[in-house]
């Protein structure tokens, strides 16, 4: 197994092992983008660099989402999920741009 799939696996098992509280939401979108990431690495569409930028951007996504729920009790306000949501329209709008770019590995 490549460290790049390793790390994918990490990512993956991440998502899939984080705590129940998560609005379905907010967990079906970074599911769904976590596999559209994994089905690039497999077709060959993403590079080891556009992955390291999509994991990354999945990684801070995530995080401020587990720092949002903790400072209010395991909810996200209104405004937090616009945030989020935001934040996942742009990096789903580069994940297409990425697997589409012409680049591959």
């Amino acid at each position: 197994m490549t460290s790049l799939h390793a790390k994918l696996l990490a990512a993956a098992l991440a998502v899939a092992s984080s705590p129940p509280v998560l609005a379905a939401e907010v967990d079906r979108r970074q599911e769904n983008q976590q596999a559209r990431i994994g089905e690039g690495v497999e077709s060959g569409q993403l590079t080891p660099r556009e992955t390291a930028r999509l994991e990354g951007k999945e990684a801070r996504t995530r995080h401020e989402i587990r720092r949002d729920r903790a400072a209010n009790g395991g909810k996200l306000t209104p405004a937090e999920k616009a945030r989020i949501n935001r934040q996942e329209n742009r990096t789903s709008r580069q994940i297409y741009r990425e697997k589409h770019n012409d680049r591959h590995m």
